[in-house]
């Protein structure tokens, strides 16, 4: 099976994070946090600071590793690494996504989450605290 390494930013504005919905692909309407790939010759940081720029026309504050979830789909086996981040500029622009939302530790659960991104909620319920 082949494996797939990811970054994922848990966006917090204080006693908030940002989810944002696929617009495109084979888990299109599925929430998740962003990120993406890690290119060749990135760490895990520069990737997501790379990503979330793309994605989203912002640029991100990297902090702590919260966890490295691995997750096994039916084509592929997951590796994300996901870090706490907040946000030091931009204007959260949906250059990818169809949707966003900023969740509260009591509506985290209310998006359809992608099965691998499901794990971490009550990590982050725990961290937003």
């Amino acid at each position: 099976m082949k494996t797939i390494e990811v970054v994922a930013a848990i966006i917090r504005d204080d006693d908030k994070v940002l989810a944002t919905q696929r617009g495109y692909g084979e888990f299109k309407d599925g929430w998740e946090f962003p990120g993406g790939k890690i290119e060749d010759g990135e760490t895990p940081r520069q990737a997501l600071v790379r990503e979330i720029r793309e994605e989203l026309d912002t640029v991100i504050e990297v902090g702590d590793l919260l966890e490295t979830v691995e997750y096994d789909y039916p084509k592929f086996h997951l590796i994300m690494h996901c870090y706490l981040c907040t946000i030091k500029s931009g204007d959260l622009v949906l250059n990818e996504h169809k949707a966003a939302k900023w969740l509260t530790k009591d509506t985290l659960y209310s998006v359809d989450w992608l099965p691998a991104d499901v794990s971490l909620v009550d990590k982050i319920r725990e961290a937003i605290g």
